[in-house]
This record gives structure tokens, C-alpha cells and sequence, in this order.
């Protein structure tokens, strides 16, 4: 594939589905990472780099630490850059690693995918920071995403969204589909967007959020992909049936 010199892979739903590592995927990680360098994607605020990393050698998959580009990790730079605080509504096992940033007086008021630390009392906290002059920091909007037992499940989003209109404030996305993160992961492998295509398996942000940043997007046929996402006004530069075909595909 002429002028592609880096690839961005999202993780859960191209590279495994639940517990379980998509058919062909680490045979193909390991090839695409002889040739090229990578940066493995995750919008996923539930767990931390090193709880992913884990779980991905568990499966069979080798990959090293820097190869990892969260959502969760960016937001904590964009904190340490501002010298900003935060009121944070984030599930309890990675909430610690924002420590630092919590203020009683908070800039921001940052939403994650706090599964079942979702509650009235939080949310109702957060709206009143809000409502005090906080701003809306999403760390992602995704709607939904494949569960461990293969159905669907609420993500963030709408959770975002519960706060934007109660709050008459648009948030600002940190992860996927931001054009900075994209930039940043390619900026990261000392790529300019137009010399890297992104792999995943959500139209919207990693497609969509992936071509608006400059970039190539491929389309992957697992992990939440519906036939009615090629049905809408997004249409992917590739499209494979799993990361499986990515190899040939890039020959």
C-alpha cells in the first residue's frame, strides 16, 4: 500500500473479541509489526495499560508497553499540560491514577465509562460542577461496545450526553474520534497522519475520527461491526473481513 509507514490498530474488536484473540490475529500482529511500527488504540477507560497489556499476552499476543496509545493516558497528559483539575466519574479500579488531578474547585468534570459507579448522587455532582463552571471532558463517546459475553453494551456516550443537555455545555473529546488523538498516536511513531492508516471496527470513531484527522481507515468485519454501518455516509478506504486479511492486504 504506497505511502503507508505506520498503522494504528484499535484493540478490542480487531485484535480480540472477549477473552479471546480474533482468529488469525496474532500471527498477523506479529507480521505487521516486522514491517511496520505500531501503535495499538483503545478508547476503553475500564482498565489500564498494564491490565491491557496483560490480557493481550494471556491471549498470545506479543507487544511492548510503548505500543500502547489509551484514551485514559492522553487525558492525563492534557490535565498535566493545563495544570488542570478534575471531578472525575470513572469506574473505581482506574480512578487512582488521577489522584493528582482532583481539586475541590475542579476545571473540569471528566467522564469515562464508570460501568456500575454510575450513579444519580455522581452524576448530580458532576452537573452541579458544571453548573458552577466546570467544562465537559469526555475521555471517550462511544455508544456502545462488544461485551465479554458477545452483546452489546452502553459505553460513555450517552452518559456525555445526559450531562451536555442538562447542562447546556458541549464536551470535549479526548479519545476517539478527536483528530488530536489521532495525531498524537501518529505523532508518536514520528508520522504525519497522511502516512498512516487506522484498523478498527467502530464507523464512527475510528473510521470517521481516523479520516478527519488526515489518515487512511480500514474497515475490520468483527468486534461491533453491524452490515448497516456500510450504510450511512461514512465509507471506509478498506475494508477486510478481519485483521487476519490485513497483511495481504498491505502487500
Amino acid at each position: 500500500m504506497d505511502g503507508i509507514k505506520g498503522i494504528l490498530l484499535d484493540i478490542a474488536g480487531v485484535l480480540y473479541e472477549g477473552d479471546r484473540a480474533v482468529v488469525g490475529a496474532v500471527d498477523a500482529l506479529r507480521e505487521l509489526s516486522a514491517g511496520y511500527p505500531l501503535r495499538l488504540l483503545t478508547n476503553t477507560t475500564r482498565q489500564k495499560s498494564d491490565s491491557i497489556l496483560s490480557r493481550m499476552k494471556d491471549m498470545g499476543f506479543e507487544v511492548e508497553k510503548e505500543s500502547v496509545f489509551t484514551a485514559l493516558d492522553a487525558t492525563a497528559r492534557l490535565l498535566e499540560e493545563e495544570g488542570a483539575k478534575g471531578y472525575f466519574l470513572l469506574y473505581e479500579p482506574v480512578a487512582d491514577m488521577f489522584e493528582p488531578y482532583r481539586g475541590d474547585r475542579p476545571d473540569y468534570v471528566v467522564v469515562g465509562d464508570a460501568y456500575t459507579d454510575f450513579t444519580y448522587e455522581k452524576l448530580n455532582e458532576a452537573f452541579r460542577h458544571l453548573v458552577d463552571g466546570a467544562r465537559l471532558l469526555a475521555i471517550a463517546k462511544n455508544r456502545y461496545f462488544k461485551d465479554d459475553d458477545g452483546r452489546l453494551s452502553l459505553d460513555a456516550g450517552g452518559f456525555v450526553a445526559l450531562l451536555e443537555f442538562a447542562s447546556a455545555k458541549e464536551a470535549q473529546t479526548v479519545g476517539k474520534p478527536s483528530e488530536r488523538f489521532f495525531r498524537l498516536a501518529a505523532a508518536s511513531m514520528k508520522l504525519e497522519p497522511e502516512e498512516v492508516l487506522m484498523v478498527g471496527d467502530d464507523i464512527e470513531s475510528d473510521i470517521e475520527g481516523a479520516q478527519r484527522a488526515g489518515m487512511k481507515a480500514c474497515l475490520v468485519k468483527t468486534g461491533k461491526f453491524r452490515p448497516a454501518d456500510l450504510n450511512g455516509s461514512i465509507s471506509p478506504d478498506y475494508i477486510v473481513e478481519s485483521i487476519a486479511d490485513l497483511p495481504a492486504l498491505l502487500s
